[in-house]
Order: C-alpha cells, then sequence, then structure tokens
C-alpha cells in the first residue's frame, strides 16, 4: 500500500521523520512525502485526500470528522510556545498583527489572549521582516522564530506560552499528526507503530536526525537546529499523555465558549 504522508518543512518535523524518510526502520507500506507550512497543509486537509498529515490542533476542530489523531506525532510545548514580537513594547489592543494562518493554534492562543485586534494573515517566514519593515504592529511567530527574533532587532511583548500556563497549569499543544479515517484500522495501527519508531530513533540520535533536520533548518546554526527539534519532539511527541488530552480538551472548550467552533470529539488512536 501506498500512503501520502504530508509535513512540514520544518526543523522540528524533519527530526521526528528523519528514520522514516531514510530507511532507518521497517515499513510495510510505501510513502509518498508531501511538504508544505502548516496553514498549507491545514487547508488542503479539508480537501480529505491526505492519509497522514500534521496538522494544527485548532485545524482538527473543524475536521475530526475526516482524521483521528495519532497518539504520536504531536507538536507540545512546555516551557515555550508561539510569541508575540514588536520593534518596541506596545499595548496589543486594537493593533494590526501579522499571524501565521488562520486555522494555526497560535493565532486560536492569541484569539483567546488578546480581546481586539486586527489579523493580517501571511507566511510564517515572512512575519519578521514584515513587523520591521512597519507593515504591522506586531507579529505572531511560530517556529524557529520563536528563538531567532531578537536577531532581527525585536522585542518579545506577549508569550503565549506564559499565558496558557498561568491560566491552566497544562502542557500547550500546538500540532497534531492525524490519519484519515477511510484508511483500514490495522493500516492506520502500522502506521502509527512506524511513527513511535521513527520518533524513538530521532530521539536516541538526536545529533544524526539534526543533521539531516538542517536542510529546513532557515539559516540556524546546528546547535540551534539540534535545540529547536528537541523543543517540539519529546516525551509527549512519543506518546500523548493524559495532560496533553486535557490539555487538548480545554483548548477547545475555550474556543467553544467564544462560538469559534462546536467542540470537537477527540478521537485519538493509541
Amino acid at each position: 500500500m501506498r500512503l501520502r504522508v504530508a509535513h512540514t518543512p520544518d526543523a522540528d518535523d524533519a527530526f521526528m521523520f528523519y528514520a522514516m524518510v531514510s530507511g532507518k526502520i521497517p515499513l510495510p507500506f510505501e510513502i509518498e512525502h508531501i511538504i508544505m507550512d502548516i496553514e498549507a497543509l491545514n487547508k488542503l486537509a479539508f480537501k480529505g485526500d491526505l492519509d497522514v498529515t500534521a496538522l494544527s490542533a485548532h485545524a482538527y476542530a473543524y475536521l475530526s470528522d475526516k482524521y483521528r489523531i495519532l497518539s504520536a506525532g504531536a507538536s507540545v510545548g512546555d516551557g515555550y510556545g508561539p510569541i508575540v514580537v514588536a520593534k518596541e513594547k506596545i499595548n496589543l489592543e486594537g493593533k494590526k498583527i501579522a499571524i501565521p494562518g488562520k486555522y494555526t493554534t497560535a493565532y486560536l492562543y492569541l484569539r483567546l489572549a488578546v480581546e481586539n485586534f486586527k489579523p493580517v494573515e501571511m507566511r510564517f517566514d515572512e512575519i519578521m521582516d514584515a513587523v520591521k519593515r512597519g507593515e504591522v504592529d506586531a507579529g505572531l511567530l511560530i517556529h524557529e522564530g520563536q528563538i531567532t527574533y531578537e536577531k532581527f532587532g525585536l522585542v518579545k511583548v506577549l508569550d503565549l506560552w506564559e499565558w496558557w500556563k498561568e491560566l491552566t497549569n497544562l502542557p500547550m499543544p500546538l500540532g497534531v499528526n492525524v490519519i484519515s479515517r477511510r484508511i483500514d484500522e490495522k493500516i492506520q495501527r502500522e502506521f502509527l507503530k512506524a511513527m513511535k519508531l521513527s520518533i524513538e530513533y530521532a530521539l536516541k540520535n538526536s545529533e544524526e536526525a539534526a543533521r539531516y533536520a538542517m536542510k529546513y533548518s532557515r539559516g540556524m546554526s546546528f546547535e540551534e537546529t539540534l535545540r529547536f527539534a528537541r523543543m517540539y519532539v519529546n516525551e509527549y511527541t512519543y506518546e500523548m499523555p493524559k495532560s496533553v488530552l486535557k490539555a487538548i480538551e480545554k483548548l477547545f472548550e475555550m474556543g467553544e465558549e467564544k462560538g469559534f467552533f462546536k467542540k470537537p470529539v477527540l478521537d485519538v488512536l493509541f
């Protein structure tokens, strides 16, 4: 069987998929890899023609009828997460803020944390330059921007991890891997097993996997690439614990309370 597996061109996804892509683990199926930024994958997932895809947890709120969440492969912040930056410290109320996509989980957190602002959608890797040029008042950063923004002369205005931690005392769910409901459950479980083996290999061979991930590091040094990859590929990624399930439920409850969407049934394959 051939599976269409989509993930992002980011160091953390490259890190966790390294063993699968490089033949380090046995696979009972063929894989066609599709690589796009997370918001592009979010939008593509609505068509329902991907077998497996990285997906923002936010997007799952609209797609639970098409996909199941895999218990392996989640991106979860613990001590770090999306941030809002600007050229100087400002009040974000009413400001024009660049966002990396309306279905990103970072955008959902920002909507929950800041009552009134003007979102401006753009690619995640264009945001810091847009802030520097003054096209927007501030920018919502995901991926490596969270650790490289100071190189651009920008300052942190809002740390959404700190906001979430103070509010819930839970880890911060951001991305998940999902698998299509149309795929036979036996194949679903075989892919989940392969995903866990790939993550386990990366965690045990971090430097090797990080060297591969360097091709997606967008200017980060090897040390920064390894640091970033290990931020989002961790013990939560290998298998989702109860604390992460609770956090996802809490996030969806808060979104429903605000009227953003109807809370989906959380269906996670273990």
